[in-house]
């Protein structure tokens, strides 16, 4: 199946009737961050599709900046409560969407570029800046507004 052909939310509830760990919240969550973190890239990097591709730790920083702006205080809570507490839960996800069709990785992408981020609730509590993300225009796609949009 190419990407797209099956729509996102489907696909979210095809995974999580195998794995319902995640909130469905959760994966629009990360489409979202996907989205936002790619947009506040470099033009010349965003115009390179090679280049456009995002790292593991890049992902969870666009998250971490998207969950602080959207969030505030309640970004721990609202990641407990979809089941998302560690970077590994954002691989985790990712890659369930790729095994659907919804994203794309690269031979050389890895859980194991999730596993070594940060503690998650800790960041998300925390004050201190993300690594990516600051001064980003906010995200045109919102979980739950319909279809999300793969640029990445």
């Amino acid at each position: 199946m190419s990407l797209g052909e099956e729509s996102f939310w489907d696909a979210v509830e095809r995974v999580r009737e195998r794995e319902s760990r995640y909130r469905r919240e959760a994966y629009g969550f990360v489409i979202a961050a996907l989205g936002a973190t790619v947009q506040a890239l470099p033009p010349e990097r965003q115009q390179d599709p090679t280049r456009r591709h995002l790292s593991g730790s890049e992902l969870v920083s666009g998250m971490l900046a998207l969950a602080r702006e959207e969030f505030g205080v309640l970004a721990p809570t609202v990641f407990r409560e979809w089941g998302v507490t560690t970077s590994e839960d954002i691989g985790s996800m990712v890659f369930q969407l790729v095994e659907c069709g919804q994203l794309s990785a690269r031979a050389e992408d890895s859980i194991e570029d999730f596993r070594a981020g940060p503690d998650l609730l800790e960041a998300l509590a925390g004050s201190s800046p993300p690594i990516l993300g600051a001064g980003r225009p906010r995200s045109p796609a919102r979980p739950g507004s319909g279809e999300p949009p793969l640029e990445a």
